[in-house]
């Protein structure tokens, strides 16, 4: 969603005053990319990656349990940050909101659902109990 007038304007009021209050600090930040902090992390977390999976070969060559299990963790937790970061500098999937979609959005859904008639069981549970809703006076 676009940025209102008086919002712009004061957006624009912040950032000036931010470059008159340090000039280095402002420049550092608006000069830094989402991108590249997303490809030092995952950097890091091969680095870890490897060094969890060397744990864990190190714990099964000296038959040791807890350092392979620890290992394991790490290397799955690394394995897990690094897939993140890599979702994230390319722009994975959006995530929807916490309200869910807008009510344009659920009446196009709706009307879309409503034309076809093979639906899934989920979906036309979902509709039935947005029905409801709406006629119990739901959300204004």
């Amino acid at each position: 969603m676009p940025l209102s007038e008086h919002e712009q304007r004061l957006l624009d009021q912040i950032e000036r005053a931010l470059y008159a209050e340090d000039p280095k600090f402002a420049t550092t930040v608006r000069s830094t990319d989402l991108r590249t902090h997303m490809r030092r992390r995952i950097i890091r977390m091969s680095v870890l990656f490897a060094i969890g999976f060397i744990a864990m070969l190190v714990g099964v060559i000296v038959q040791t349990v807890w350092i392979s299990v620890a290992g394991f963790v790490v290397a799955l937790g690394a394995m897990f940050l690094g897939a993140n970061a890599y979702k994230r500098m390319n722009g994975g999937p959006a995530l929807r909101s916490v309200d869910g979609p807008s009510r344009a959005t659920r009446s196009k859904s709706s009307k879309a659902s409503k034309s076809k008639s093979d639906g899934s069981a989920k979906d036309r549970l979902e509709e039935r109990w947005r029905k409801r809703w709406e006629e119990r006076g739901g959300p204004q």
